[in-house]
């Protein structure tokens, strides 16, 4: 019997995912959720990717290289072309992926704020956007000392310590994104089952204040 305020997790294996799911509760999940949870390994492609500039809002610096990006509290004197996101502080990977089942891992900071996800490649770029799938967004997020899934509404995941290394994992004909800590495969979070048919897909990473930066792994 349910009591209040407690948190049930529902489990659905997908084709060998693990999907994890909230029911009715208050409560946070568990700090070892997803241990000894792994995703099935080599049938996934590794994505090659850099970011693109042309998306970046105008406080996030990029390396020469465009494998890393780190925040700036003075804006850049940028072009405000309509690909590029004026008030939000994210940017857009330079991979389209319309099908298949794709990977990338990205390392990211302790101490800054970070988010890395997908986004469709008609997310809104001017004004705030919604961060969330209603607005074209699946990510995960670390604000200062929580790390959260953005659902609706925000799903908080407390582990016994933030992951440095990031695996971001997209079926695009299952439909399904899933988030791992790279260093160990443990499943972190798991979003809810949509469609993705027609759909073009690109990684997405947001930062904000200082201290503030992520880099794609090779």
């Amino acid at each position: 019997m349910k009591k209040k305020g407690q948190m049930y997790l529902q489990e659905y294996r997908i084709d060998g995912w693990l999907e994890v799911k909230e029911d009715h509760g208050e409560d946070k999940l568990p700090s070892n959720l997803g241990k000894g949870r792994q995703e099935p390994q080599g049938s996934f492609a590794k994505v090659t990717m850099t970011l693109d500039p042309d998306t970046a809002n105008p406080n996030l610096i990029l390396s020469a290289d465009r494998r890393s990006m780190r925040w700036g509290d003075a804006q850049q004197d940028l072009p405000d072309n309509p690909e590029r996101f004026d008030t939000c502080p994210c940017l857009l990977g330079c991979k389209e992926i319309t099908s298949g089942r794709h990977y990338w891992e990205v390392e990211v900071e302790e101490k800054g704020n970070w988010a890395v996800g997908i986004a469709t490649a008609f997310v809104k770029r001017k004004d705030w956007i919604h961060r969330n799938p209603e607005g074209g967004i699946w990510a995960l997020e670390k604000w200062r000392n929580h790390l959260k899934a953005l659902t609706i509404p925000e799903t908080h995941l407390p582990l016994c310590q933030f992951p440095q290394r990031i695996r971001v994992s997209l079926d695009h004909q299952g439909g399904q994104v899933s988030f791992f800590d790279a260093s160990n495969d443990a499943l972190i979070f798991t979003f809810p089952q949509t469609s993705f048919t027609g759909q073009r897909l690109l990684p997405w990473f947001w930062l904000y204040g200082s201290k503030s930066e992520l880099r794609i792994c090779p």
